[in-house]
């Protein structure tokens, strides 16, 4: 078995205008103050890094690795969580998804797709250059609107959307193979992939395509009512990412799964401080540690009551705690006794031919 590394720590939630928060040198002393020992990065905060120069130049990604290892650091993995989104994204989203691609892009879809599928590039290129192994996204959607449709979708609709999402994500796929990077899909609301059916039905779209992979979060397998321990038992070989966000969900006489179109403070089932939500953290690491998970416990915070601040300090003491150090004996070693394949046989009661 292998130990999980970490605690590490998703910086995309953490970066601001002020310091500690508005540089890559900053946010790492920061982060490496609370205990972390890695960061993930997302590459759409130019803050952070340039993915184009980090794809193109090895002396640039020696030199950002160095900056993060100046503070005892480690780059985990980079994220194209937005550009990821830019892949599929239906009309109907269009200017709401302005905000992820250059200002130039605006209000052309087509465009966006194209400047999005060239960042993945970027990315897995980026993510050779830096010795990485894993990559984080999302899908996009292009059926999300259908997923609990009225009037009922037309025959054939979902298959023509996941065969075109297939098309879609091949490429870039190939890229990833190309440069030895696993690409990890976050399954998650809102994406075309987010859940276990939906992720078996892109496989079969791409071949059981070998960089096709998963970022686990339990967080939002639990605003789905999903098994999230059983989940990992079914597709711990694709497992490649691990982000370690809690949740909770409590319905009432009120509300349920969908929330009433309120703000995340008031939902059912809204995303909480590491302790504080319903996750059985303790059963996932266990699992994870058992399949023999040797990436990174990345901390994702998300809190719809506690102050970012708290629950970063928080996180790194509870993913610590939570790692377990995996073992090289069985418990019953000291009862053990020397043998060999005649001793065996005689045990059993066979004659040796």
């Amino acid at each position: 078995m292998k130990t999980i590394k970490g605690p590490a720590v998703f910086l995309a939630q953490f970066i601001g205008d002020q310091a500690p928060y508005d540089s890559l040198d900053h946010l790492c002393a920061w982060a490496a103050g609370l205990g972390y020992k890695g960061v993930q990065i997302p590459t759409w905060e130019s803050r952070l890094i340039d993915l184009k120069l980090a794809a193109e130049s090895e002396t640039y990604a020696d030199e950002l690795k160095g900056k993060v290892a100046a503070h005892g650091l480690e780059i985990t993995e980079l994220s194209t969580h937005l550009q990821g989104q830019l892949v599929a994204v239906h009309p109907a989203y269009n200017e709401l998804f302005d905000g992820f691609a250059p200002a130039s892009l605006k209000g052309d879809l087509k465009a966006k797709t194209a400047w999005a599928v060239q960042q993945l590039k970027y990315a897995a290129k980026a993510s050779a250059n830096l010795g990485l192994k894993a990559h984080a996204t999302f899908s996009g959607a292009l059926m999300w609107h259908m997923v609990y449709p009225w009037p009922q979708r037309p025959a054939g609709l979902v298959d023509t959307g996941f065969e075109e999402l297939g098309k879609r994500w091949m490429p870039i796929l190939n890229e990833f193979d190309q440069n030895g990077i696993n690409l990890c899909y976050e399954l998650h609301a809102g994406e075309d992939l987010h859940d276990g059916v939906t992720f078996e039905r892109f496989l079969a779209e791409v071949n059981n395509h070998p960089r096709a992979n998963i970022l686990y979060d339990p967080s939002h397998f639990v605003l789905q009512c999903l098994d999230y321990l059983s989940f990992i038992d079914i597709y711990h070989e694709r497992i490649k990412m691990f982000h370690v966000k809690d949740a909770e969900f409590n319905p009432s006489g009120r509300q349920g799964v969908y929330g009433g179109y309120q703000s995340w403070i008031d939902r059912a089932g809204r995303f909480r401080s590491l302790g504080d939500g319903q996750v059985d953290f303790k059963g996932i690491f266990s699992k994870l540690s058992q399949y023999d998970f040797d990436g990174w416990a990345v901390l994702e915070w998300e809190c719809a009551i506690k102050h970012p601040e708290q629950g970063a300090r928080e996180g790194a003491k509870f993913i610590a705690d939570h790692i377990i150090t995996v073992t090289d004996k069985a418990f019953d070693d000291f009862a053990g006794a020397a043998s060999d394949k005649q001793f065996n046989q005689r045990i059993l009661g066979i004659n040796p031919s």
